[in-house]
């Protein structure tokens, strides 16, 4: 605690009334910058070599569900890795678990190497799931 002295003379000093906020800003500004770094680190857990597109990014109001095939043809659900077969009943689980009128928005990440069947069954599985809220993620030219 600063002391000031006081007006009297006598040596006395009055306790300084104002908070030093200089350590709480220096804290947080180290924060943001921790977590600036780290947020575009955490978005993708699945190396997936994404085709080119000029197309606008979409607004997403919720976090979507990503369905994840890689180079070699492994389909993952968020970051869980799946069998071809059990990718039916994971998506009906997901649409039964969201509301009825507005189902979960899906992203679609697909090597783009991968035959364009393999993508197609999987929108097949989407569809008939009843997750129409569909988005296939790409990345802009160049951005590689």
């Amino acid at each position: 605690m600063a002391m000031l002295p006081s007006r009297s003379g006598r040596g006395r000093r009055a306790p300084m009334a104002e908070i030093n906020v200089t350590p709480l800003v220096d804290v947080m500004l180290v924060l943001l910058i921790i977590f600036m770094v780290t947020a575009p680190l955490l978005t993708a857990g699945v190396p997936v070599d994404l085709p080119d597109s000029r197309a606008k990014p979409l607004e997403a109001e919720e976090k979507p569900v990503q369905i994840s095939i890689d180079q070699t043809g492994k389909l993952f659900v968020d970051d869980t890795e799946l069998s071809e077969g059990d990718l039916p009943a994971r998506l009906e689980r997901i649409a039964s678990a969201g509301d009825a009128a507005k189902p979960p928005q899906v992203f679609l990440r697909a090597d783009r190497g991968l035959d364009y069947g393999r993508v197609m069954r999987v929108m097949g599985e989407l569809n008939r799931a009843g997750l129409n809220r569909v988005a296939l993620v790409t990345v802009e030219p160049g951005a590689d």
